[in-house]
């Protein structure tokens, strides 16, 4: 007994078989590949920089504070009749207005260094006069009623006013209210040198100038001598050459040591204004032409 062969395979099943198994390799191979490619560029790529975040956190605000009760107000009893007042002295100057203050009266202690100061005609005593008769007219203002005014004053040795006489005046206003201040100065003492004292004084009365201290550091020089025209002539007298000037008067070097000490000390508002006077002299335009 013979067996029997089996028939052959088909030859189309195994080429099927064998482009199966090639597409899954090659879709296999494919995969591979672009997983490779995704991680290269994944590698090649930059590190994202990292981002911070700010948050301003703010401190919680505290609680509001509980309102505080405020007492009802005690009403006030009116009096049946309102207290007068006295009313009150218009010291204020007008709004608006320049004003200036009166000075000081001189002390008693500076009266009495006054009466004992006969340098440049009892300069010290003039002075405080000047000072008193300001002090006494009040306060000046801007306007109508300010003005200067110039007497001509004796006074007796013992300090009373003997005569007054008015040189010039802007003001008849001023020249009046200067008279008043003049009758109601307080006593005065002696004269220094014990003999009449002669002399002109000008009252200023507006809101801007107001009277220096003088300076005294120079009062132990002699007086310069008076200087004018040397050529002029009155038109009777001969002529001739000019006379020659007079020689300054020279002082004893022990007279000059005792009368320097009795000099006082110049205070800082007279070199100030002394000062002042030379920069206005010497600084005129009028110098220039």
């Amino acid at each position: 007994m013979t067996r029997s062969e089996s028939p052959p395979a088909h030859p189309h099943k195994h080429r099927r078989w064998a482009v199966g198994l090639s597409v899954a390799l090659h879709l296999a191979a494919v995969g591979l590949i672009i997983q490779a490619s995704n991680q290269t560029l994944r590698d090649r790529a930059p590190p994202k920089e990292a981002v911070v975040f700010l948050a301003d956190i703010q401190p919680a605000e505290p609680p509001p504070a509980p309102p505080v009760s405020t007492p009802p107000p005690t009403p006030m009893l009116k009096p049946d009749r309102p207290t007068p007042r006295e009313p009150e002295p218009d010291t204020a100057p007008p709004p608006g207005r320049a004003f200036m203050d009166a000075p000081p009266a001189p002390t008693a202690e500076e009266w009495a260094l006054a009466a004992t100061y006969t340098l440049k005609n009892s300069k010290r005593y003039r002075h405080n006069w000047g000072q008193q008769v300001r002090s006494q007219m009040g306060t000046a203002h801007e306007g109508p009623e300010q003005g200067i005014v110039r007497f001509r004053i004796e006074i007796a040795p013992s300090g009373t006013l003997a005569r007054l006489d008015t040189l010039w005046t802007t003001s008849a206003e001023i020249e009046q209210r200067a008279r008043t201040a003049i009758g109601q100065m307080p006593p005065l003492p002696p004269t220094p040198n014990g003999k009449p004292l002669i002399f002109e004084k000008t009252i200023v009365f507006n809101a801007w100038t107001a009277e220096s201290p003088p300076l005294y550091k120079n009062d132990c020089l002699p007086d310069p001598p008076p200087r004018g025209n040397r050529f002029v002539w009155d038109g009777r007298s001969p002529q001739g050459p000019p006379a020659d000037e007079p020689e300054p008067e020279k002082l004893d070097p022990q007279a000059l040591a005792d009368c320097l000490k009795q000099l006082p000390q110049d205070s800082i508002e007279a070199e100030a204004a002394d000062d002042q006077r030379q920069q206005e002299q010497w600084g005129s335009q009028k110098l220039g032409r």
